[in-house]
C-alpha cells in the first residue's frame, strides 16, 4: 500500500482520539504542561525583614510589625497569572525563634465547612503555605474556622539517603506511622519523581490563628474578609531539613523557597478563566507541589520599617 495512504489512514484513526483527549481536558486546569511550567525569571521575589515588636498570634495583625511589613503583590490566578476578582496578599517576617506568615484575604461572603483537623481543608475556602527544603517540603492549610490541614512530603529518592527513615515519626516500618505514595496533583511528571506523603505529621510548636471581619457562613450581609497569622518555630524544622546544609534560623541574605496560595469554592463569572486557585507567584499548572516555582524569599537582618 502507498505510504502516503497508510499515513492518512493512521491519522484518521489517531486524530479523533487526540480530539477526545483535548475535549476531556479541563481548560481551567490543564495537565499537559511542559517543564518547567514557569521560567525562573517569572517567579516572584521577596525580602523577609525582622520583627520590630513581639508577635501575639491572634489573627488580628495589629502589631506594628504587620502594619509596616511589605506585603506581597495581589495574588494572581494559579495557572495563567491573570488578576483575580478579590484581593489577597501575604507577608513574611522573622525573629530568632519563629518564622511568621500573615494573610489578608478579601472576601464579601466568608464561608467554611470543615471543622475537624486534617480533614480535606483544600476542598473548602482556604489559604496555604509551603516551605521547601532541599529534600522535603511542608504544606500548611487553614480555613476561616481555623481548621488546619498539614503534611510533610519527602522526595522518594531521598528518604533513605538523607536519613528521614531514622526519624521515629517518619519511620515507615512502624505501624503507627501513616504514609502514602504521592506524585503531584496536576503535574504528574516532576523530574525528581514521586514523593512520600506523611499526612499525620504536625509541625512541632506551630501557632495559628484566624480573625474574621464579618460574619462566618451568613450571606445576609457582606463581609470584608479574614486574616491569618502563623508562627512556625525554627526548632520545629529539624525533620524537614535533613540532608540540607542551610542555617536554621537563616543567616542574613539566605534565600529560601516558600509558596503562598488561596483556594476557593466560588468562581468568578466568565469570561475570566478563574481556576479557583490563586497564588503570590503563578505556577503555570494546577499543582501546588512544585518547589521550583515557589517565590524566592531572601532573609534580611534589617528590621521592618527601618
Amino acid at each position: 500500500m502507498n505510504i502516503r495512504i497508510c499515513v492518512c489512514l493512521l491519522l484518521q484513526v489517531l486524530l479523533p482520539a487526540f480530539a477526545v483527549a483535548e475535549e476531556n481536558e479541563d481548560p481551567l486546569r490543564p495537565t499537559n504542561v511542559p517543564w518547567p511550567p514557569v521560567s525562573e525569571d517569572q517567579v516572584k521575589r521577596y525580602t523577609a525583614l525582622r520583627t520590630i515588636d513581639p508577635i501575639q498570634v491572634d489573627g488580628r495583625l495589629t502589631e506594628e510589625t504587620w502594619q509596616k511589613v511589605p506585603r506581597s503583590p495581589r495574588f494572581v490566578d494559579l495557572i495563567r497569572g491573570h488578576e483575580t476578582v478579590h484581593n489577597t496578599q501575604a507577608a513574611v517576617t522573622w525573629d530568632d525563634k519563629n518564622l511568621y506568615v500573615a494573610f489578608w484575604v478579601e472576601d464579601p461572603f466568608v464561608t467554611a465547612k470543615i471543622q475537624k483537623r486534617d480533614d480535606p481543608v483544600y476542598t473548602d475556602n482556604d489559604v496555604e503555605v509551603f516551605i521547601a527544603f532541599d529534600n522535603a517540603y511542608y504544606e500548611f492549610e487553614i480555613n476561616p474556622f481555623g481548621t488546619i490541614y498539614e503534611g510533610l512530603f519527602i522526595w522518594q529518592s531521598e528518604y533513605e539517603r538523607s536519613d528521614f527513615s531514622k526519624v521515629p515519626e517518619l519511620d515507615r516500618s512502624r505501624s503507627e506511622v501513616r504514609s502514602q505514595a504521592f506524585n503531584g496533583v496536576g503535574y504528574r511528571n516532576h523530574p525528581r519523581g514521586p514523593r512520600i506523603a506523611f499526612l499525620d505529621w504536625d509541625f512541632p510548636g506551630a501557632v495559628t490563628s484566624v480573625a474574621i471581619d464579618g460574619t462566618l457562613n451568613d450571606d445576609s450581609d457582606r463581609d470584608r474578609g479574614w486574616t491569618v497569622e502563623l508562627a512556625f518555630p525554627w526548632a520545629g524544622m529539624k525533620s524537614i531539613a535533613l540532608g540540607d546544609q542551610r542555617s536554621i534560623p537563616p543567616e542574613n541574605g539566605d534565600i529560601w523557597r516558600m509558596d503562598f496560595s488561596r483556594f476557593n469554592q466560588f468562581q468568578e463569572a466568565g469570561p475570566v478563566r478563574d481556576s479557583q486557585g490563586w497564588a503570590w507567584s503563578y505556577h503555570g499548572c494546577w499543582d501546588s507541589h512544585i518547589p521550583e516555582v515557589f517565590p524566592f524569599v531572601t532573609f534580611s537582618n534589617e528590621p521592618v520599617g527601618k
